[in-house]
């Protein structure tokens, strides 16, 4: 018995909408998680986080295991105390920073052993302690088993040594977890661009038996149109009967995308990031509030919008803020990013239940790719 109902509400070919019920608040899916890397959604406050309507936020393992220490932040209460969100939790487990980030990394049976990217002090990060700092001392309600990803392209055989590995200790997480009634755990498939792969490490994830699944290995340089090939097949190689989670996605488009193939949860750091760059998501796409055509535009990102950041500001006061790099710029346009992200995925939420994905996805497509190319 999972640990958490998921209750699939309504469905619209291979698209869904429904509920993942945790102790500390109900996760509409499809549901995008904004990344709160080392305790904070960056240029943001909780207030500001959860005015966009989001469900759960995202904490990175290796960030916070290293600066301020998940030791540190257990004694002052866990993670939710410490950074005062009190909604759902999911936390990485820390592997895909060990590759892509730490100075030195040696990846074993037992563990990886690596370097930190900030002093160059050494670590050590096992399944087993994974899940020590996630679920005991950071206290996250998702916590998700350690795993070994591998970057885009890659070959057969490094991918298949990856995905087993990733299997194993996958098994290791599960035992180390044990059974809990108020956190749950998510196992992570991989197996690059490969099927017979990724089926393989689906009916070993399935044997193990977790509470969600995700799909990893993915958005790590292979392009939409090649995430999408991957996305035809691999979401269904899950059970229906539980969450399926896009790691690390991504741009509006993907999202859309990944949702007519069944994927239910995301997160990237996408927004923010192009906030703190000067650029605003919009549905219409992308725009670069750098652009001097924006030097004297007095209307709003959005006028329709919840969000005080799109409505409330003119384009042309954003383009003077970015310009002047203004740490409010950065500020609004992550906060506003952030709302279009919510706001996206309450569109998907809705077109699903109302049994229009195709359409919202046909018209949506066409008027990103527009502003796209625009």
């Amino acid at each position: 018995m999972a640990s958490f109902p998921f209750k699939i509400n309504a469905t619209d070919g291979a698209a869904r909408t429904g509920v993942l019920s945790t102790p500390r608040g109900d996760i509409r899916t499809p549901a995008f998680m904004p990344v709160g890397t080392a305790g904070t959604v960056k240029a943001l406050t909780v207030d500001q986080v959860k005015q966009t309507g989001a469900d759960i936020i995202l904490g990175n393992t290796y960030h916070l295991m290293l600066r301020p220490g998940a030791e540190r932040v257990a004694r002052l209460g866990g993670l939710h105390r410490f950074m005062r969100w009190d909604k759902p939790i999911l936390t990485d487990s820390g592997g895909f920073q060990v590759m892509s980030l730490s100075k030195i990394s040696k990846v074993t049976e037992d563990a990886v052993t690596f370097a930190s990217h900030i002093d160059g002090s050494r670590h050590v990060l096992s399944p087993e302690r994974s899940i020590q700092i996630q679920a005991d001392l950071l206290g996250s309600d998702i916590v998700m088993q350690l795993d070994e990803c591998v970057s885009w392209p890659a070959e057969e055989k490094r991918a298949r040594e990856a995905m087993e590995l990733s299997a194993r200790w996958g098994a290791r997480s599960k035992a180390a977890f044990g059974q809990r009634d108020t956190q749950a755990l998510f196992g992570i498939q991989q197996g690059s661009t490969f099927p017979n792969l990724r089926r393989e490490s689906s009916e070993r994830l399935i044997e193990t038996g977790f509470d969600g699944y995700a799909l990893g290995g993915l958005a790590v340089g292979e392009g939409h149109e090649a995430m999408c090939e991957v996305l035809d097949y691999a979401p269904a190689l899950l059970p229906a009967d539980r969450p399926r989670y896009l790691m690390g996605v991504g741009k509006p488009i993907d999202l859309v995308e990944a949702v007519a193939r069944g994927v239910d949860m995301f997160d990237c750091v996408l927004p923010t990031r192009s906030g703190r760059h000067g650029q605003a998501w919009t549905w219409d796409g992308p725009i670069n509030l750098k652009g001097a055509r924006f030097a004297e535009d007095d209307t709003p990102l959005d006028p329709d919008s919840d969000c005080p950041a799109s409505r409330g500001y003119s384009k042309a006061y954003l383009h003077h803020l970015v310009k002047a790099e203004e740490i409010l710029g950065q500020v609004l346009l992550s906060w506003h990013n952030i709302a279009f992200f919510q706001a996206l995925t309450a569109a998907m939420r809705a077109a699903v239940a109302d049994g229009r994905f195709e359409a919202f996805r046909r018209d949506f497509r066409a008027r990103h790719l527009a502003g796209v190319n625009d």
